[in-house]
């Protein structure tokens, strides 16, 4: 069966992988496994990259020197895996009742339906599936409508199919990321300005920034880290993530943007390595 590509991806840019830094990574990988269905595709003692199939998603790495960064630090709030369809979600639903998940919220966001829980050490997670583009309501200036309302999780439990769960299904990907900043005004600056996102939607202490008329593919908040400053090396939670562009130009408006305003950056993995404003590594690549 092949998946179509969820919007999230055909987009110019989109997020494509998340890294970590954890202090006991049998634990964290055991938890992302059996409670998130993703398979290990490389494994060394340092670290584990996961993904499905065969799509590498998230990295957890250790290093016996990590400090475990506290709560209101800049970093992640949360990594979003993005569901093909709405009936992945059930079945994923389903599996983590059946193993006793603890949820931390489940929410109705107009565009999407997500549900959201923590790993062992805190690192906060979002599954989610998106409702069918053509429905999204957008404002004149190119806002998208989005609210936050209790999701009906027995209905969703409800529709899943009665059958045996394997993982997550293959098109499942990294559809947001979610950070930790100290300062809205300055990630702005930093996701709009230089990197050219669009802000895409705004609450309270927090932006949404997306790239093609997404919802969002990265978001930046306050509410727990107001005035952060940057992270310390080696810190648990989000070291770095990537953004993958579809679209050469954007890519290469980045760069330029980076190199005008004199943000330091450097060529790694066929891409460019370069720091947000909290510290939060970030590679740009095509």
């Amino acid at each position: 069966m092949t998946t179509e590509t969820s919007y999230a991806l055909s987009r110019p840019a989109y997020v494509g992988q998340a890294h970590l830094v954890v202090t006991d990574l049998a634990l964290v990988s055991s938890f992302y496994q059996s409670m998130l269905g993703l398979k290990v595709i490389e494994k060394a003692p340092s670290g584990e990259v996961l993904g499905v199939n065969g799509l590498p998603l998230l990295t957890l790495a250790t290093d016996g020197k990590a400090k475990v960064a506290p709560r209101n630090a800049a970093g992640l709030f949360h990594t979003a895996f993005l569901m093909p369809n709405r009936t992945e979600l059930a079945r994923w639903l389903r599996h983590a009742a059946h193993m006793d998940v603890v949820l931390d919220g489940a929410s109705d966001h107009l565009v999407s339906e997500a549900i959201y829980l923590s790993d062992p050490e805190g690192n906060g997670i979002e599954i989610y599936a998106d409702r069918p583009h053509e429905v999204w309501k957008f404002h004149q200036d190119g806002q998208v409508e989005m609210a936050t309302i209790r999701l009906d999780l027995q209905a969703l439990y409800d529709s899943a199919p009665d059958d045996a769960w394997g993982g997550m299904a293959d098109g499942t990907a990294i559809g947001h990321i979610h950070l930790q900043v100290g300062d809205i005004p300055l990630a702005d600056a930093f996701y709009r300005d230089v990197l050219g996102l669009k802000l895409m939607a705004r609450y309270p202490g927090a932006s949404f920034f997306a790239t093609g008329g997404y919802h969002h593919h990265i978001a930046a908040n306050i509410w727990n880290s107001r005035g952060a400053g940057t992270r310390a090396d080696g810190m648990t939670g989000l070291s770095e993530y990537t953004l993958r562009f579809n679209d050469k130009v954007a890519l290469d408006n980045a760069v330029a943007a980076l190199d005008r305003l004199e943000i330091e950056s450097a060529k790694r993995d066929g891409g460019v390595f370069l720091k947000d404003p909290w510290g939060i590594g970030l590679t740009l690549s095509a």
